[in-house]
C-alpha cells in the first residue's frame, strides 16, 4: 500500500480491504508478491518520456488532472509493482489455470499519459511482453468493466496477435471510445439475464475464432447496480454468474486466465472491497473444477 495523494477522490484504501477480505473468507489462497516491472518493459508500450516522468514524480499537471490523483513517489513505485502483478499472475495461470492480481486493470492508460485512475496499462503491458518473449503468439484481453477499454484498445490497435473484446456501458466514460478489436456497448439499466445473453453470444465466438493462448481479464466489479460510477444492474448473482461463465469458457478449452481488479466504487470502500474478493473466488472456485478434473 502506497501513502494516499492528498489530492484527487480515488480510494486507494480498497486495495488493502480486498486483501483483508480474501483473508477473512476461507477459502484457501496463496498470496505471491511481484516484483516491480521492469521500466523496459513499460517502454515498449508507453512513451519513454512518459515513463520518465512518472518514475522521477515530475508528471504534470494536465496529465495529473486527467489520471484524478498526482503522481508521488509512493504511487511511482505503486504503479510499477501492480504492473508486475499482473505479469505475475498471468505466469501463474500458465501453470495454474487461473491466477489473479488483486490490484491494476489499469485500462485507461494510453501511450503519453495516464486517464481515469490509471497511470500505465498493465494489460496492454502484459500482453506485449507475453509475445515478446515468447510465452504466448495470440492475447485475447476481455474488459468486462462498466467503462470501455479505452487505453488498451488504442495501444494494441493494428496488432493481429491481440485481441480486445471490451462489454461496457454505452453512455459512460470515457466519452469518446475508442476501437477495441469487438466493442459491446449495452444501454443503461443492463440486467443480469441481458448481459450474460450477449456475453455468451460474444465470448465463445471470439475464443473459437481467434484462438488465443491465454486470456488476461478486466473483471472490475463496476457494473453492480449499487456501484458509484456504473450504469448497469448486475446484481451480486450476477457478477458471479459473470465471472464463472468467463472461467468455465475459458478454461474448458484448455487455456489459462488472468485477472486484474479493475473498477469497483462506492461511498463504503468495505463493500467495494467485498464485492472484488467476491469475484475472485468466485472465479477461483470455478478452475478448481478444472484442476481437479484433470
Amino acid at each position: 500500500m502506497a501513502p494516499a495523494p492528498t489530492r484527487g477522490s480515488f480510494r486507494f484504501d480498497k486495495y488493502q480491504l480486498v486483501m483483508v477480505a480474501l483473508r477473512e473468507s476461507g477459502h484457501p489462497i496463496t498470496e505471491h508478491a511481484p516484483d516491480p516491472c521492469p521500466r523496459e518493459w513499460l517502454e515498449a508500450v508507453h512513451c519513454p518520456d512518459y515513463v520518465e516522468q512518472v518514475f522521477t514524480a515530475q508528471v504534470p499537471y494536465e496529465k495529473e488532472r486527467r489520471i484524478g490523483f498526482p503522481v508521488t513517489p509512493h504511487i511511482a513505485q505503486r504503479v510499477a509493482h501492480t504492473n508486475g502483478g499482473t505479469w505475475l499472475a498471468a505466469q501463474l495461470a500458465m501453470r495454474h489455470g487461473y491466477a489473479a492480481n488483486s490490484a491494476a486493470g489499469s485500462h485507461h492508460a494510453l501511450y503519453d499519459t495516464g486517464a481515469g485512475f490509471c497511470v500505465f496499462n498493465d494489460l496492454a503491458v502484459c500482453a506485449n511482453r507475453l509475445i515478446a518473449q515468447g510465452d504466448a503468439r495470440r492475447v485475447l484481453i476481455v474488459d468486462c468493466d462498466v467503462h470501455q477499454g479505452d487505453g488498451t484498445a488504442a495501444l494494441t490497435a493494428g496488432r493481429e496477435d491481440v485481441f480486445t473484446l471490451s462489454l461496457h456501458a454505452e453512455k459512460n466514460f470515457p466519452v469518446r471510445k475508442a476501437r477495441s478489436s469487438l466493442d459491446v456497448a449495452l444501454p443503461d439499466g443492463t440486467s443480469d439475464a441481458d448481459y450474460l445473453d450477449v456475453l455468451g453470444t460474444h465470448l465463445p465466438r471470439v475464443l473459437d475464432d481467434f484462438a488465443p493462448d491465454i486470456v488476461l481479464y478486466q473483471a472490475g466489479v463496476d457494473p453492480h447496480e449499487n456501484d458509484k460510477l456504473g450504469r448497469l444492474a448486475l446484481t451480486d448473482e450476477g457478477l458471479e454468474r459473470r465471472d464463472r461463465y468467463v472461467v468455465e469458457t475459458v478454461r474448458g478449452r484448455g487455456l489459462p486466465i488472468a485477472s486484474a481488479l479493475g473498477g469497483g466504487y462506492g461511498i463504503d470502500p468495505r463493500v467495494v472491497a467485498e464485492r472484488h474478493a467476491r469475484s475472485m473466488i468466485a472465479m477461483a472456485r470455478e478452475n478448481a473444477a478444472f484442476t481437479r478434473a484433470s
